[in-house]
């Protein structure tokens, strides 16, 4: 099968949309399925053009047997609403214009978010006369109008009345919580059209690992007890809270806060960790795919952290899986929800509420003063990592692509 997927974000970007569609498209390709990723350069969050790459119209390249195809867009850093609109709505036209001269795929795929590159799937997929996949990872809009990036108004209900376009258009829907398919449910959405395919680990790269000595020894993490946040920092996450527990736990000892990773609150956070000297506060900056299990390594905790709003009760972080291939316990700071549920369900961590730094603190002396909660829970997480290996879910998602295929 020939399948052409619409994705603004691939690897070399870090991020799990990144993660997922290459991981995915990976195992596709090892099955016989012939893959075309419709990109743009990698640029991801800081809006710096990786190096090696440059801004083209267009620009082909092949990783691991996947087909990428780049455009140009107008980039810039994942911050500020104005901006990243542009950003998105160019990458919106030439990833339409890109694919109308691509060979005629026998599905298209888009991902959402970003919103734009899922109307580009749905544009392309009227042109070509192909069935059209919609995968939702985020409820978007709900999602920005919920950190304060957009308020209620006139824009906002006419990006409400195109995502229901959007769906009314898709022959499938892949969400990747249950919770979002209750939600498009109860907005008209018919429910056979929805199949729940939820992020997943790619086992083969990620599994209990002794610390890197070296990279231990750099960051001064020999003999500290480490809870690591790994991923984006953006205004979905609410971390100042967590800088809030930092700075009640700065006498703890041998307790140390580790960050990794970019978005558009990092330059704040950096900024008011070092206001407040918190020297039990470490920042890494975005690191290579191939690193990751590497800098897992380093944590005993892992930290799952979101703002404090109904729209992230139905959203489960990508990390929550990396961490249990990692065989570490986690604990997760969100509205109650399906994350929480799968985390305290698998025996994997704690649930805390959202924002809350009294608990989090709490649950972090837990885990590290009782060394038979710490285990229990190491031991269901990794236990739990099987039933959400990557090869597992594309199996899933393939199964939905062949069948809306077959119709087309």
């Amino acid at each position: 099968m020939r399948i052409l997927f619409v994705s603004d974000n691939f690897p070399p970007e870090r991020n799990a949309p990144a993660t997922r569609v290459h991981e995915h498209a990976c195992y596709w390709v090892k099955w016989g399925h012939e893959v075309t990723v419709l990109t743009c350069v990698p640029n991801f969050p800081e809006g710096k053009v990786y190096s090696g790459y440059r801004n083209r119209w267009r620009q082909e390249e092949w990783i691991d047997g996947i087909r990428v195809v780049r455009v140009k867009t107008f980039i810039t850093a994942n911050e500020g609403t104005l901006l990243r609109t542009l950003d998105y709505l160019s990458f919106m036209a030439s990833a339409f214009i890109a694919g109308a001269f691509l060979p005629k795929p026998d599905v298209v795929i888009a991902t959402s978010p970003q919103f734009f590159a899922a109307v580009a799937g749905c544009g392309l997929s009227g042109l070509l006369g192909r069935p059209y996949l919609l995968e939702v990872r985020d409820l978007w809009p709900a999602s920005i109008a919920a950190v304060g990036a957009l308020k209620e108004s006139f824009l906002l209900r006419l990006l409400e009345r195109v995502e229901l376009f959007l769906y009314r258009k898709a022959s499938a829907i892949v969400v990747v919580t249950n919770a979002f398919k209750e939600d498009l449910e109860r907005r008209g959405v018919p429910p056979g059209k929805i199949a729940v395919v939820i992020n997943g680990v790619d086992l083969p790269r990620y599994a209990p690992r002794p610390r890197d000595p070296e990279l231990e020894a750099k960051l001064d993490l020999a003999g500290r007890f480490v809870v690591g946040y790994v991923g984006t920092h953006g205004m979905a996450h609410a971390l100042e809270k967590v800088l809030d527990v930092a700075g009640r736990m700065r006498e703890a000892a041998g307790i140390r806060f580790l960050f990794v990773g970019g978005g558009a609150e990092k330059a704040k956070l950096v900024e008011e960790a070092e206001r407040r000297g918190l020297t039990n506060v470490t920042f890494l900056p975005p690191q290579p795919k191939e690193r990751m299990p590497e800098i897992w390594s380093l944590c005993d905790v892992a930290l799952v952290h979101l703002k404090n709003s109904p729209a992230f009760a139905s959203v489960i972080p990508s990390k929550i899986f990396e961490a249990m291939g990692m065989g570490l316990p986690i604990v997760i700071a969100s509205p109650k929800g399906e994350a929480g549920g799968i985390v305290e369900g698998d025996g994997a961590g704690i649930w805390v509420p959202p924002e809350d730094p009294s608990a989090l603190e709490g649950a972090v002396l837990r885990l590290k003063d009782d060394s038979a909660l710490y285990e229990r829970c190491a031991a269901g997480s990794l236990a739990a990592a099987p039933r959400y290996s990557r090869e597992r879910k594309a199996e899933e998602m393939i199964r939905v692509v062949e069948r809306i295929g077959k119709r087309g």
